[in-house]
């Protein structure tokens, strides 16, 4: 007898674990799976966590349903905890069959000890292959395999699966769209380089689907394509669907797009400012704007690298001068080669063209990603643990890593955050770069706080009065009403957000790792 027989939920022959980075995000890959299980869905049901949950907790309520499969999609957000999860569920029941995928899972050469688990680990995109082989498990098939190479899927026969978010997740969660697969660059730091052909699924469906899920109420959608702006016509159909939309919506409509920072044709331009302001975010993967690395990574699109950055920078204050969209730009520290007085230049040019947000980020050695062939020959230490981050490598000693880190932690604090539109201004003007300026006000924070983290806003704004009255040339009753017309602005922001999640919190989610 199953040690839940007196439990009063019905057992589940399907069963798909999400945890997710955070509640408000949603599990994409598994909907795709349940929408593609043919006459096994109504078999199948999912349930989501997010990562502050226990171990115990979450092999409890799994092990309720009863199911003869699990599955679970792993990430770098998730794998310690999926892990830990499996292995209490593994000494419970041992009877569950147990199938995983995701990138964490999805390269044979490289898989994470947590494979060990696994009844069946699906690399690749498993709508198919999942589907084929729960009906083997659920009929009593022998398979053989273990490790299962999914082949890629004609995404046009595929099912969406936007009709299976429910109201909680149109509500309150983030909306994640999914248009194609693939991206035509070779960037070798992002698994997106291993598929260079970008696919795309059925439009009729997906504007279909996205009718419906407007007709529910859904305001907030995050489309995750890797290169959103690389099909021109693709791209202005779907800035155009929404813009015949906007009278109906009402206000909050928010649209997150991936673009590549060289491309920006005219249909988009002209469709772009047609957008209320704060209606459309892009997030920009700039990484870098050293030629030398750009190369070395496969990074850079075009054989002129002057006419390439020329191309982004004019882009870029296009977009700030004509549009009211908001830009979420994205640079990477620890790449092969680079300095930190590169990450200095990348950071201050980029600085210079005015995006609402720069993402600081640390390089990320992601299982089956090209960046790894540099290992060797620059001296690449990685930790060991995810998210795999950079430790050092020959250009960049520890000691740099760690300022580093402390500088993306306090640069989201104050200035990504918007809580201090015009301190920061005054922060950056200290020394004699924004880059030093800002490293020089993150060592002594760090210094004062001993932490980067768990830090009360009286408490952040306190030391930066302090720190400014003895870097800045203005008075200290100057700096103070600066600081606290800064912090009574974001207060009041704060009371004009809706209930739910808002505009804010999915920028403030573009990395939930």
């Amino acid at each position: 007898m199953s040690i839940f027989s007196l439990s009063t939920k019905e057992p589940i022959p399907i069963l798909m674990a999400a945890i997710n980075a955070k509640y408000i995000h949603s599990a994409l890959s598994l909907y795709c799976l349940k929408a593609n299980l043919g006459y096994l869905q109504n078999q199948a049901r999912i349930l989501e966590f997010d990562i502050h949950r226990r171990p115990s907790e979450i092999a409890e309520q799994i092990l309720q349903h009863q199911p003869r499969i699990l599955a679970l999609s792993l990430y770098l957000w998730n794998v310690e905890l999926a892990h830990q999860t499996l292995q209490l569920i593994r000494k419970i029941d041992s009877s569950i069959k147990i199938i995983l995928g995701g990138p964490e899972i999805s390269y044979p050469a490289d898989l994470h000890p947590i494979s060990e688990l696994a009844d069946y680990i699906l690399c690749g995109e498993g709508e198919i292959a999942f589907r084929e082989l729960c009906q083997k498990i659920l009929t009593g098939q022998i398979v053989h395999e273990k490790i299962i190479i999914s082949p890629q899927p004609n995404l046009e026969e595929l099912q969406l699966p936007y009709d299976l978010y429910n109201e909680d997740s149109i509500l309150h969660r983030i909306l994640y769209i999914e248009t194609s697969r693939g991206c035509p660059f070779g960037c070798q730091f992002c698994l997106s380089s291993l598929d260079n052909h970008i696919r795309y699924f059925k439009r009729s469906l997906l504007f279909s689907s996205l009718e419906k899920l407007l007709a529910r109420g859904a305001k907030q959608f995050k489309f995750i394509d890797r290169t959103f702006n690389t099909h021109t016509e693709y791209a202005a159909e779907i800035l155009q669907f929404f813009l015949n939309r906007l009278d109906s919506i009402g206000s909050n409509l928010f649209l997150h797009f991936e673009a590549v920072p060289h491309l920006l044709p005219e249909p988009i331009r002209r469709l772009l400012p047609l957008f209320p302001p704060g209606t459309i975010q892009l997030e920009i993967g700039i990484q870098t704007l050293n030629s030398e690395t750009s190369r070395r990574i496969s990074r850079a699109p075009l054989a002129d690298y002057s006419q390439y950055l020329k191309k982004i920078e004019d882009n870029i204050r296009w977009l700030r001068l004509n549009t009211g969209v908001h830009l979420h730009t994205d640079l990477i520290a620890g790449l092969p080669g680079e300095t930190i007085m590169d990450l200095a230049h990348s950071f201050n040019t980029l600085l210079s063209w005015d995006p609402q947000e720069i993402q600081v980020g640390i390089l990320k050695r992601l299982r089956g990603a090209p960046i790894d062939q540099h290992t060797h020959s620059w001296q690449m230490v990685y930790s060991p643990y995810p998210p795999y981050e950079i430790l050092k490598n020959k250009t960049l000693s520890y000691e740099e890593t760690c300022n580093i880190k402390r500088f993306a932690r306090f640069w989201d604090l104050i200035s990504n955050s918007g809580r201090f539109i015009h301190t920061t201004p005054l922060i950056l003007n200290t020394f004699s770069s924004p880059f030093h300026s800002f490293m020089q006000c993150t060592k002594w924070l760090f210094h004062r706080l001993g932490c980067q983290s768990e830090i009360a806003l009286p408490r952040l704004a306190t030391l930066l009065e302090e720190y400014l009255s003895q870097n800045c040339t203005l008075p200290r009753e100057e700096i103070n009403r600066i600081i606290e017309n800064d912090l009574s602005h974001s207060r009041k922001k704060q009371k004009e957000k809706s209930a739910g999640h808002t505009a804010r919190q999915i920028r403030r989610s573009s990395s939930p790792d």
